[in-house]
């Protein structure tokens, strides 16, 4: 379940860099015509890419509670630790967007 908690946290991070002001504030210029529409695109797809290995791991009852709980869990880490901390998320999203895909394919 921790592969679904990190590909949902990165999820998130790709949500949050397509706002305008968070890729201004998080990387420090400006997005180009299509980044933050791709962004947005890779977030949801991400997201749903969880969903799909938490209920392929869990089945429809337990995954889909299960992928809710973490999924909330990593959008409330990232509305409390954005204001303080935001060069420290961005980097606990690079990592999770690696770990998470690794963690799912070596734990099967």
């Amino acid at each position: 379940m921790l592969s679904v908690a990190l590909i949902g946290f990165a999820g998130f991070a790709a949500l949050c860099l397509a706002m305008d002001k968070h890729f201004t504030e998080l990387l420090g210029r400006k997005p180009g015509p299509g980044q933050l529409r791709l962004l947005r695109c890779v977030g949801w797809l991400l997201l749903a890419f969880s969903l799909v290995l938490a209920v392929q791991l869990r089945g429809w009852a337990s995954g889909l509670v299960e992928w809710t709980a973490v999924s909330m869990a990593g959008a409330t880490l990232w509305v409390f630790g954005l204001p303080y901390r935001p060069r420290l998320m961005l980097g606990l999203a690079a990592v999770s967007l690696v770990l998470g895909p690794l963690l799912a394919v070596v734990g099967r």
